[in-house]
């Protein structure tokens, strides 16, 4: 099987190649990735080179002619190609109009053109919106509270109207929040942890009392693997941790683990259209032979330790790039 993964050096991307080679080394891998400076690890060039079924291809998914070259090499298509986060969102949606939206429009166009046989869609639990009660299955009605989750949403009704109207093999994935290794340290585990260990404040919204259901990544990677193998076309499958626990808790167990004081925790002002709760019924994936192997708390304590053997990788993330940015959230958001 030839697939080509999009946005394969990001952070869920990367640890999903890692993944593949893994277990199934007879599969024929294509990253396809722009290399954004800021969110991309350049490095899985060097880590996968030594496998003759790996190879890669600087790119970008807006752009068509680029887009074409790559989809014309691969039976699959597994696209996890985003701009994720939502502070930056909020600060300035174009760039995730362009590529959530305008870059898959180009990947199901090429992928209709050649005749792909799967298209695996990347997506999120934030479509939803928040929850006051209860857990959203894949038929809920989309509610998107920022500018990141309405862009999502979008490419998911693009996906199924392709499927609905060209017979593109569509399958979308919305999973919920992912932590562990290769994350960028701006997404709030990895910056908490980073932080914690300069001994930074760690900037938590609001009362901290917002609730998210956590998935570690490698988890959430064996769910992708199973619906590429087993899922049904046309179908929608969450991908659900097990546990919801409040923002403040993850705080406190990262500074517990890493023996600092809860002093470092700082309450700040809340960002605009934050959801109080996301929650996901993943009973679908489940009957198709998926479900999570992870404890939160042990996953967590393997996070934090990856992110303190591995300081000169996040440690050259937050240079001075990093610092602009977080000047301008903080400006712009917090202020």
């Amino acid at each position: 099987m030839k697939l080509l993964i999009t946005g394969g050096a990001g952070f869920i991307g990367s640890n999903f190649v890692n993944y593949i080679f893994d277990r199934y080394r007879d599969y024929k891998v294509i990253v396809f990735d722009i290399l954004n400076k800021y969110s991309a690890n350049p490095d899985i060039k060097i880590k996968f080179k030594k496998y003759k079924n790996f190879s890669f291809i600087k790119g970008d998914i807006t752009k068509k002619d680029q887009v074409e070259n790559a989809v014309k090499k691969a039976d699959v298509i597994i696209n996890f190609a985003a701009e994720t986060h939502v502070d930056r969102s909020i600060i300035d949606p174009a760039p995730f109009i362009k590529t959530n939206v305008y870059g898959v429009k180009a990947l199901l166009d090429a992928a209709k053109k050649y005749k792909i046989k799967k298209f695996i869609q990347i997506s999120t639990d934030e479509v939803y919106g928040t929850l006051e009660k209860g857990k959203a299955d894949e038929n809920k009605n989309l509610n998107p509270g920022n500018p990141y989750a309405a862009t999502k949403a979008a490419a998911d009704l693009l996906c199924i109207s392709y499927f609905n109207t060209y017979k593109i093999p569509v399958i979308i994935t919305r999973s919920s929040n992912n932590f562990g290794p290769f994350q960028f340290p701006e997404k709030f585990i990895p910056l908490f942890i980073t932080n914690a260990l300069e001994n930074k404040e760690l900037p938590l919204y609001g009362d901290g009392k917002n609730i998210r259901n956590w998935l570690y990544v490698e988890d959430n990677c064996a769910a992708i693997m199973t619906v590429l193998l087993k899922g049904k076309i046309g179908e929608i499958y969450n991908i659900g941790g097990n546990i919801e626990i409040e923002n403040i808790m993850v705080a406190e167990k990262i500074l517990n683990i890493l023996g600092k004081s809860e002093k470092l925790i700082k309450h700040i002002k809340d960002r605009p259209g934050h959801d109080k709760r996301y929650a996901l019924d993943f009973s679908k994936i489940k009957k198709i032979g998926w479900k999570p192997e992870h404890k939160f708390d042990e996953a967590l304590e393997k996070t934090v330790e990856w992110y303190s053997n591995n300081i000169n990788w996040w440690k050259k993330l937050k240079g001075e790039k990093f610092k602009k940015y977080y000047d301008l959230w903080y400006k712009k958001i917090l202020k």
